[in-house]
């Protein structure tokens, strides 16, 4: 690490870490999160729901089986910035294209390594998600802070809109196979029409792999326009920021829900959609972000490993009537699934998608397909 370039994380409170990049020269700043997951770095980096985050992997060795074109979750890396304890120099991977850090620069993403991440990770804990910078290539604490306490926070933060798809396209990819890479879709029975508002990749595949033919559109499409397209089901995507300002989303959600279109939301499409069902949300102390957590479906009592990314999530306290809780967090109690008592509706804060993460929730997705089959035959 001595012959890496220097690199600071400092906080908005004015605690600094010092370690060496890893990835471009530049400055960042963003929230600090925390994730748990042991593998998937590049999934996690890709996955838009991480946009104007710097995320910290608690896993202490990071990068050994390197990067490909086929793990990524998006076009591009979202994630503002990455903080690990130590990075591998060497990918070890036969899939393997670049190096991690290789991949950081060519994406143009600052990275430190070198640093104490459980003190990283005891602090936002404590103290909860924290606004940082990450300044790679120089030693300019000054510079760093200042960016730092500018950063406005996530809260009243509309990001959906700014990481959507420009105009609507088609999807027709499935899922991965061992040496034969991405299968292509069959014969589709059901026209899905999917709102960006961060999608991940293997959430279409999911919806592929179901006999979806599927139409991705932007973020702020009216629900005229989409009804318009007399799908089968329309699906509310992942995605970062704060749901509340949102309002376009909100209005257009409520507007397919109560047309009883068939809908399933996962992350900020379950915000979303308890916001357009009239519940509240709020922001989280810390936020669930890994592939470990442990949630009950209280329909039937099973306990599900699940993967997790957010920082908001709806307020237990505002559930109202026409809407009842299907599963919650066995770390903290929160609200991780909802249904609709009068549509057919339903929504998950979690990723059954996994991607990474286990998929015992990927039930989820053969609910959704059998809400719209029963809606065929009525």
């Amino acid at each position: 690490m001595s012959l890496l370039p220097p690199a600071l994380l400092v906080l908005a409170d004015g605690t600094v870490f010092r370690g060496a990049s890893v990835g471009a020269e530049g400055l960042a700043s963003g929230e600090v999160v925390f994730n748990t997951a042991i593998t998937g770095y590049q999934e996690i980096l890709t996955d838009p729901s991480y946009c104007r985050q710097i995320v910290t992997l608690t896993h202490p060795h990071i990068g050994n089986t390197g990067t490909n074109p086929e793990d990524m979750e998006s076009a591009k890396v979202y994630a503002a910035g990455l903080v690990v304890r130590d990075v591998s120099q060497r990918a070890s991977s036969w899939r393997a294209e670049r190096r991690l850090s290789e991949f950081l620069v060519a994406n143009g993403v600052p990275g430190i390594a070198g640093i104490d991440t459980r003190r990283l990770t005891r602090i936002v804990r404590e103290r909860g998600a924290q606004n940082g910078a990450l300044l790679a290539g120089s030693d300019d604490v000054e510079r760093a802070l200042a960016a730092a306490r500018a950063f406005p926070g996530l809260a009243g933060m509309d990001l959906a809109k700014v990481v959507t798809t420009e105009k609507p396209y088609e999807w027709s990819e499935g899922r991965w196979n061992l040496g034969e890479g991405f299968r292509n879709a069959g014969a589709a029975r059901f026209r899905v029409v999917a709102y960006d508002y961060g999608v991940k990749r293997n959430i279409l595949r999911m919806l592929v792999e179901r006999g979806c033919r599927v139409t991705v559109v932007p973020a702020q499409t009216t629900a005229r326009d989409t009804l318009a397209l007399k799908p089968d089901g329309v699906f509310l995507s992942n995605g970062p920021g704060d749901p509340e300002p949102c309002d376009y989303a909100i209005r257009a959600i409520r507007e397919i829900v109560d047309s009883g279109t068939p809908t399933f939301g996962i992350c900020l499409g379950h915000q979303l959609m308890g916001l357009a069902s009239g519940a509240k949300t709020l922001k989280m102390k810390f936020g669930h972000h890994g592939a470990n957590h442990p949630v009950k479906d209280l329909e039937t009592g099973q306990v599900v490993i699940t993967s997790q990314n957010h920082g908001f999530a709806v307020d237990g306290s505002s559930i109202s009537k026409n809407l009842r809780t299907t599963h919650v967090s066995l770390f903290d109690g929160s609200i991780q699934g909802l249904a609709r008592t009068d549509r057919p509706a339903f929504c998950f804060q979690g990723h059954p998608e996994a991607s990474p993460g286990p998929h015992d929730i990927g039930y989820l997705f053969d609910r959704f397909a059998k809400l719209m089959e029963d809606a065929e035959k009525n």
